[in-house]
């Protein structure tokens, strides 16, 4: 797989520098220099109308001779860095403080309606002077009339090395940037991309059906979270192939050892082994065998229901407490040949539920049974009913043989038998506590199971109260 993710955000920050280079050499630069440029025509403005409402006007109403203003505009233009002219109507200079000596000159084609509805234009002034310059005009105006014009004018590059000054630190500012976003690059490189690419490696491995691999991810985030994420289903997909060898070895072995004895019994009659007047035993014990195969047989298909997509439930309200006592009638012969007694701990006469009636009372079978098969004799069974928080808790308890404690979590599975059960559930197919699991988990509910190996078995799952216990 060609690897480019990276190559991508090192594109970007890239083409994140160049743009910021090219907008700022072009557009910022652009409105810097409008900007200087409008401002210093505002400041040489205000100075232009200074000068014609003094100096000017006292030129025109004969109360100072041009010399005497000369002097006073030559300080001027040094303060102004500009060259300040007093012209008439027709263009002719009266006074140029940039000239060393006094001449007469005319601009030719000299027009102010050339500056239009502005007070400032740039350019060379009528080829007056070699280089862009910014003129700034303001009228002279005596008794109304408009005598001449103050123009100052000012060399553009001056602007221009304003301009450059204040995009050197444009530039600067742009380079602080580009060096935080460099940093905020590498603190994602190590923060997002080397885990992702972490978990894309492990990612090809578990393609490849290696599941041995582990993703070295421990940030606490989402990534980290992906990452144990990603562990814990290649730990699951590590020990699928061995549980479908089991399940497939339990299922084997569970049809294998009737379906042998049913074969054996069968062959011994046909071939006289077994003489007739034997026969009804062994045909009692075929016929338990049977039963069996057709008890597994009903379980793995009630398993087979409890799909991706659940089973449908027919949800009822019913009263628990009539339900446990009616479920306890089916197991009165054994119970009577073991000497095995039921203390009923129910809350109240009548406790409803709502839940699926069928279902609830094959989950009471199962745990029921369960209790029976690996209770002591002249044992007592405890089942209790009780109420909190608007659920039903139904526990079944005995004082049997118990549970080790490194099978509490495998009991769930299917055809998981524990090794201290496996000599007395001689009629057991594993599958009744998965029947249950997914019985109560359908209804959205919890089972769960206390054990003490020697001491007995807790069984308690949770049902919701009815709503109207009528």
């Amino acid at each position: 797989m060609k690897r480019t993710l990276y190559l991508k955000l090192l594109g970007g920050y890239l083409l994140f520098g160049l743009l910021g280079f090219l907008i700022i050499a072009t557009f910022t630069y652009h409105l810097t220099f409008q900007h200087l440029e409008k401002k210093e025509a505002q400041n040489l403005y205000r100075e232009s109308a200074l000068i014609s409402s003094s100096y000017a006007q006292n030129y025109f109403s004969n109360s100072m001779t041009l010399d005497e203003i000369n002097e006073q505009l030559s300080a001027l233009d040094t303060y102004l860095n500009a060259d300040i002219w007093i012209v008439d109507t027709h263009g002719k200079i009266l006074i140029n403080t940039a000239a060393t000596e006094t001449t007469e000159e005319t601009i030719p084609d000299f027009d102010m309606t050339d500056f239009g509805n502005r007070y400032y234009r740039v350019g060379t002034f009528y080829d007056y002077f070699q280089e862009n310059m910014l003129s700034v005009f303001s009228p002279i105006t005596v008794n109304y009339k408009v005598r001449g014009y103050v123009i100052i004018h000012k060399s553009e590059s001056y602007l221009t090395a304003s301009a450059n000054s204040l995009s050197a630190i444009a530039y600067t500012t742009l380079a602080l940037i580009f060096a935080a976003a460099f940093v905020v690059l590498a603190l994602f490189t190590y923060v997002v991309y080397i885990p992702i690419r972490k978990i894309t490696h492990a990612a090809d491995e578990y393609s490849k059906g290696n599941f041995d691999a582990k993703i070295d991810v421990h940030s606490n985030d989402e990534i980290g979270y992906l990452a144990a994420s990603l562990n814990y289903m290649a730990n699951e997909l590590n020990t699928l192939e061995e549980d479908q060898r089991k399940f497939i070895s339990n299922v084997s072995h569970d049809f294998r050892s009737p379906l042998t004895s049913i074969k054996g019994y069968v062959e011994a009659m046909l071939d006289g082994t077994i003489p007739v007047e034997m026969q009804e035993k062994y045909l009692n014990i075929i016929l338990f065998e049977t039963e069996r195969l057709n008890k597994l047989t009903k379980s793995l298909l009630e398993l087979n229901k409890f799909g991706s997509h659940g089973v449908m439930l027919d949800v009822t309200d019913f009263d628990i407490n009539q339900t446990i006592k009616t479920t306890l009638l089916t197991f009165e012969g054994i119970c009577a040949n073991k000497h095995i007694r039921f203390n009923l701990i129910l809350s109240g006469e009548q406790l409803f539920v709502t839940a699926d009636f069928s279902k609830i009372q094959q989950v009471l079978y199962n745990l029921i049974d369960n209790a029976i098969k690996f209770s002591h004799q002249d044992s007592t069974i405890t089942i209790e009913t009780t109420e909190k928080n608007d659920k039903v808790f139904v526990s079944v308890k005995d004082t049997g043989i118990g549970i080790p404690k490194d099978s509490l979590k495998k009991i769930w599975e299917r055809f998981y038998k524990t090794d201290l059960s496996r000599g007395k559930d001689k009629r057991g197919t594993g599958l009744g506590l998965s029947i249950v699991k997914e019985i109560i988990q359908a209804h959205g509910e919890n089972v769960n199971c206390i054990s003490t190996e020697g001491v007995g078995t807790e069984f308690i799952f949770t049902l919701p109260i009815a709503k109207d216990k009528e």
